[in-house]
């Protein structure tokens, strides 16, 4: 019998939730998920060919945690586009929705966007900054900028959206964010830092 791990692919995730028609409102918007089946208890959404991609369980012994953010768990479920203008394009279709992101970054490796949604679970809408997973993958291996801030650094949505209206192309905006030219006035969450 061989001992190689088989590397299946990622296929849906299950979030518990009160609030399923907000829910499946919410991601129906951020990325054009589909009801597949819905019942009283649940639902199965997805955006893509499979059967579904987002499930949603909504049993009646479920109750909200309002510390939520600061105990452990999943911290983002993520999106990835196939280039900055579709992430651009969807920024602005949200915002014009009423839907802005949390916080945003550019982590080096990906550009990326991190929405909530109705239930407070962060949703990342991401681009690969290189195009190339092989190549991403190999900067975050080796790029010693990456090896010492592997957060990266906050952007603001609007300035971003802004530069790429005036003409700045995404290399030139991936450049001018880790310069820290594209940060918005006030950080909007502190990272902590690794003490030295």
């Amino acid at each position: 019998m061989s001992a190689d791990v088989i590397h299946p692919k990622f296929h849906h995730v299950n979030f518990k939730t009160t609030r399923l028609p907000e829910m499946i409102d919410w991601y129906s918007t951020l990325v054009g998920a589909e009801v597949l089946f819905q019942y009283p208890l649940g639902a199965w959404l997805s955006n893509d060919a499979a059967n579904h991609r987002i499930a949603l369980t909504a049993f009646p012994n479920f109750v909200e945690d309002p510390d939520k953010d600061s105990r452990t768990g999943l911290h983002h479920t993520a999106f990835e586009y196939d280039g900055f203008e579709q992430l651009n394009t969807s920024y602005l279709r949200l915002k014009d929705a009423g839907i802005v992101p949390d916080f945003c970054l550019d982590h080096g490796m990906t550009f990326s966007y991190y929405y909530r949604d109705p239930d407070g679970n962060h949703v990342e809408l991401q681009v690969d900054n290189f195009g190339d997973w092989a190549k991403s993958a190999a900067w975050m291996r080796e790029a010693p900028e990456f090896h010492e801030d592997p957060i990266g650094r906050f952007v603001d949505p609007d300035r971003v959206a802004d530069a790429y209206a005036a003409g700045a192309t995404f290399t030139e905006i991936h450049a001018r964010a880790m310069a820290g030219e594209l940060a918005p006035d006030t950080p909007p969450l502190q990272v902590p830092q690794v003490e030295a």
